[in-house]
């Protein structure tokens, strides 16, 4: 996979990451905030012991929401080998975590791909693909075999919402494509002894406030394009108005009760399986502190 005219993600900027940054701030080494056990995401990832959250540096999007802005928008975290990365995953194994958690992974997958074949025969916990869901399918396809979970965003299924709140104005196009290709791949949600996820696709929503309606289509679009039995869906209400968030006066606000339970009354209509938050779940105390732990 080139990094010399960049073709990683949807975004094709083309830059020769070996002179430049790409698009993402990727450039020429896998660049890490973050490394350390997880205990924040869904119950069937972080379980009693953790998830082995790895949190790249940089993204293909521009949230103007995200709470990882310090990671994703300012390309905080420090430069390592193919081979540091593959010494973190065992360590964060060896550490008792139930998977091996890659947040943000896409400007990383060469180094990814390279770092998990170093761990060929010695990681025995599956790799959780973690994914603002802005993929190219050619990437993912470089990754079957090696990802047990997916757990990608589908953020928007509105154009004119991605291209404001995200800078991606074709988001759902590619990230439609983007979890067929994932749940083709894994095939149904298997769950371990312990009701830990080791194989599928849990797909995330986080809702944004005033757009309760994308968030109700974008259901409807899960539940009439994806095996039902075999994904699991996440709707997230933890929304807090953070990074560039005032420059959009109608979503620096909190998700009321109301907007919420439109949205979780629909999944549960369409008969879809997953997971649903408590009100307390929206706050900066859950953001992790990017400070190399683990680097």
């Amino acid at each position: 996979m080139r990094i010399t005219a960049c073709r990683l993600c949807p975004r094709r900027c083309g830059a020769d990451r070996t002179r430049e940054r790409g698009f993402c701030g990727g450039g020429p080494a896998p660049r890490v905030a973050r490394a350390a056990l997880h205990f924040w995401e869904e119950p069937c990832l972080s379980g009693e012991r953790g998830s082995g959250a790895v949190f790249f540096s940089g993204c293909p999007l521009r949230c103007c929401y995200c709470q990882n802005h310090a990671v994703s928008a300012g390309n905080f975290g420090q430069d390592i080998t193919p081979e540091r990365l593959s010494e973190i995953f065992l360590a964060l194994e060896a550490q008792g975590a139930h998977n091996v958690n890659l947040v943000s992974p896409t400007p990383h997958v060469p180094w990814i791909i390279e770092a998990l074949g170093m761990t060929a025969g010695a990681l025995t916990i599956p790799v959780v693909y973690n994914t603002g869901g802005y993929e190219s399918v050619e990437t993912l396809r470089a990754l079957a075999g090696m990802v047990g979970v997916y757990l990608p965003d589908i953020k928007y299924q509105s154009g004119e919402l991605s291209g404001r709140y995200s800078s991606a104005p074709d988001y759902f196009t590619h990230t439609a494509r983007a979890v067929e290709e994932m749940v083709r791949q894994t095939g149904p949600a298997v769950f371990d002894e312990q009701g830990i996820m080791t194989r599928g696709v849990l797909i995330r929503h986080l809702a944004i406030p005033g757009c309760w309606r994308d968030s109700v289509a974008i259901l409807r679009w899960i539940a009439e394009n994806l095996p039902r039995d075999g994904i699991r869906v996440s709707l997230m209400r933890q929304f807090t108005p953070m990074h560039e968030s005032a420059r959009f006066p109608e979503i620096n606000r909190r998700l009321t009760t109301y907007e919420y339970e439109k949205i979780t009354d629909t999944a549960a209509e369409l008969g879809l399986l997953g997971y649903v938050q408590l009100p307390g779940a929206a706050g900066a105390q859950y953001v992790p502190t990017f400070d190399l732990t683990g680097v």
